[in-house]
């Protein structure tokens, strides 16, 4: 029988087509191998105070979920006593390191607020809703955008607080500071359409917020409005102890702080500079001010300021001008991506301090996947022996092989694309290929032994398909509860490569090699 003939069963067929294909996406996408293969970054965090079981537990769910939204293959998070926090990802570029240690750092609480009053939080958002809508592109401006569902009771809320507000900014905040008073100097409150009283007004009145409303002081170079400046901190009495300042604030204001004991956090000149927007001729407001946390200040449409309420929102803004139009793209997209991640994680239950990130080598990932590979060549070759002695036909030595080589090859493929290959998942992977190897042999046994009317030989072929697809579906739900478990993240790649093995099992590589048996033994 000649290799044309095999190929004309569709289940060869489809077997050959889904590695063809796999292997084409390998090419074009790599395949991702987990720290332990290909070294990482571990990423220290102390938390600012001792917490029980409960919170570590959920400091440490929110804080993977959030690195894993953010689209790291693999992220490992691990608790070391009641203060310090483990973070390791596979080895990224020192950018991606950094976004990635903005998105551990930030505490994670949204907040939308209208006329001083808060309209929407976190903990009104369903969990799963948050979707990161692609960067729109539109005569030079891109867009940014994050759509979410919020529970009933802060939609009825939301239409309270909103009601009569029409044509009004909602400022929507990310962790916006509490405590806290902002000096600013006055050039950073103004443009060429921007008056520093206007811009001073419009600060004024994104920072409002009820008895949180926070400061506002500017500064000139000029010695007496260093001066003024000092007199008005030390107004404010002991209520604002923590300063948000530009890096490039005057030198003396700097040391007046720090000898008064101030908290002083430093942001940098651009994050410091709100972005303006005329919203009417006589309006203006601040559309963003990432040091404050703010990360859009859309219009209120009055349809829905009318006492209406609603289940869908979004978050949105623009990209900064001054960019190229990709760099806008990269922003844009950057931004929605960074703001689900951290809404998909939640809001950490204690605050942190993000330390150094060190560099973690491979070692042990690399001798693991030697051993794993001489173990794999001496398997084969006592498989093989096994066969030849079993039934004494050295063609069942070939077919056998290969559909536990194409098996293989199709697990990692899935599991490299859409995850990362870890050592759980490849001891995963070799757990599968031994029970895949007893399938075969079932299905062989039952395919040689018993030479009968062809009725008679499907019945029986029937019959071994009956118990590889029971044996799969045992495989599968023993699986699953690993699979879903938050605690045991480090056996998920297991039960990943397992269960996707298994599948693959009974769907396709079991039925390619009945083909090829079948059609080479028949009468």
């Amino acid at each position: 029988m000649s290799a044309l003939d095999y190929l004309k069963d569709k289940r060869i067929l489809a077997m050959i087509l889904i590695i063809v294909a796999l292997g084409v996406l390998d090419v074009v996408y790599g395949i991702h191998f987990g720290i332990e293969f290909v070294g990482g970054t571990e990423i220290p965090i102390t938390l600012q105070h001792p917490v029980n079981v409960t919170e570590m537990s959920s400091l440490i769910s929110t804080l993977q979920q959030r690195v894993s939204t953010f689209g790291l293959k693999q992220v490992t998070v691990e608790g070391i006593g009641d203060t310090n926090v483990y973070v390791t990802i596979p080895t990224v570029s020192a950018n991606e390191v950094n976004q990635t240690i903005g998105i551990i750092d930030s505490q994670g609480v949204f907040q939308a607020v209208v006329n001083g009053r808060e309209a929407l939080n976190g903990t009104g958002i369903l969990k799963g809703s948050i979707g990161q809508v692609p960067a729109e592109v539109s005569n030079g401006t891109v867009d940014w955008q994050v759509d979410f569902f919020i529970t009933q009771t802060a939609a009825n809320r939301f239409s309270k607080v909103v009601f009569g507000q029409g044509n009004q900014p909602e400022y929507l905040f990310l962790d916006r500071p509490t405590d806290a008073l902002v000096l600013i100097n006055q050039s950073q409150l103004t443009n060429t359409s921007v008056t520093v009283q206007t811009g001073i007004l419009a600060a004024k009145r994104a920072l409002a917020f009820g008895s949180s409303t926070m400061p506002v002081v500017t500064v000139s170079p000029s010695p007496s409005s260093v001066s003024l400046a000092e007199n008005t901190i030390l107004q404010y009495g002991t209520k604002y102890r923590t300063v948000i300042v530009s890096s490039n604030l005057n030198s003396s204001l700097y040391s007046f702080l720090t000898d008064n004991n101030y908290t002083v956090v430093k942001e940098s000149a651009k994050n410091m500079t709100p972005q303006f927007a005329q919203i009417t001729i006589n309006e203006t407001i601040i559309e963003s001010w990432p040091a404050v946390g703010l990360l859009a200040s859309p219009i209120l449409s009055p349809s829905i300021t009318n006492g209406t309420t609603g289940d869908s929102y979004e978050i949105s803004g623009s990209a900064p001008q001054g960019l190229s139009v990709p760099a806008k793209e990269a922003y844009a997209n950057l931004q929605s991506k960074t703001i689900s991640s951290i809404l998909n994680g939640g809001a950490l239950p204690v605050s942190i301090l993000v330390g150094t990130p060190t560099t973690v080598q491979p070692t042990l990932g690399s001798e693991f996947l030697y051993i794993s590979g001489l173990a794999g060549v001496i398997a084969i070759a006592l498989v093989s022996i096994f066969i030849t002695i079993r039934y004494r036909r050295i063609f069942l030595v070939a077919p056998i092989l290969i559909i536990t080589l194409a098996e293989l090859f199709i697990i990692i493929s899935i599991i490299g694309l859409v995850g990362t290959i870890d050592l759980a998942a490849v001891a995963g992977m070799i757990a599968v290929v031994g029970t895949g190897v007893d399938a075969q042999i079932i299905i062989t046994d039952e395919t040689l032994e018993h030479k009968t009317s062809d009725s008679a030989a499907k019945t029986l072929l029937g019959n071994a398909f009956y118990i590889v697809w029971i044996d799969a579906a045992l495989l599968i739900v023993t699986m699953l509860p690993l699979f879903f478990s938050t605690s045991l993240v480090t056996v998920v790649g297991f039960s990943e490569s397992t269960i996707i093995g298994a599948l693959l099992g009974v769907l396709v590589t079991r039925p390619a090699y009945s083909a090829i048996v079948s059609r080479h033994y028949s009468k």
